[in-house]
């Protein structure tokens, strides 16, 4: 598997952060899950190539639960990409990012 695969999970993920910051719901379900998550990498692929995030890839960026994405983000995955750029995206989808937030192996800054 690439670098570039690797990293997808990676990227959707972190791109999730913003999942702490958004007020208490019911956890989703597997299946929900499963969804969410093909549908959040789908929209940001091309996050993973350098591109900046599209409307779409913000909107799922926004809905996504983070309790989908961040317990397969594990330490290998997490050294494949730069935290902070990926702070700054979800920053730049509208959403806050909260400090020290943990999310698998990645702590935001």
């Amino acid at each position: 598997m690439g670098r570039n695969a690797l990293a997808l999970p990676v990227v959707a993920a972190v791109l999730l952060l913003l999942g702490a910051a958004t007020p208490a719901r019911c956890w989703p379900n597997a299946r929900e899950c499963g969804v969410e998550k093909a549908l959040l990498i789908n929209a940001c692929k091309p996050v993973v190539f350098g591109r900046p995030p599209s409307a779409q890839c913000c909107v799922r960026v926004r809905r996504t639960p983070a309790q989908c994405v961040c317990p397969i983000v594990t330490p290998k995955l997490a050294a494949l990409v730069d935290v902070n750029r990926l702070v700054r995206i979800v920053q730049g989808c509208g959403r806050p990012v909260p400090r020290h937030f943990k999310c698998g192996s990645i702590t935001t800054p």
